[in-house]
């Protein structure tokens, strides 16, 4: 099995908008850690962005399988679950 970084995109295959709004930030905060200095900090592993499109999506990298995987798989099936697009990034 290849384990591939991809990328969540905030729409159904439908092509639908995922709501709440918010939903990336949210999700990304799930993986957040509180850092020195008092503030979270997103994962480097799991990062909101948003597509070329405008809409919002969650980065995840193939990093995070090595470390936890249960939180990859979570996310996976968190996109599988909500029917959302996903779309593999290749390796740079």
């Amino acid at each position: 099995m290849s384990i591939e970084s991809f990328v969540i995109v905030g729409l159904t295959r439908e092509g639908r908008t995922f709501r709440p709004s918010d939903w990336a930030d949210r999700l990304c905060g799930i993986m957040s850690a509180f850092g020195a200095e008092k503030r979270m900090r997103y994962s480097p592993y799991v990062r909101p962005g948003c597509t070329l499109n405008g809409d919002k999506c969650v980065v995840v990298d193939k990093r995070l399988y090595e470390l936890e995987p249960l939180a990859f798989n979570f996310l996976a099936n968190f996109a599988k679950d909500n029917d959302l697009k996903v779309e593999a990034l290749s390796d740079e």
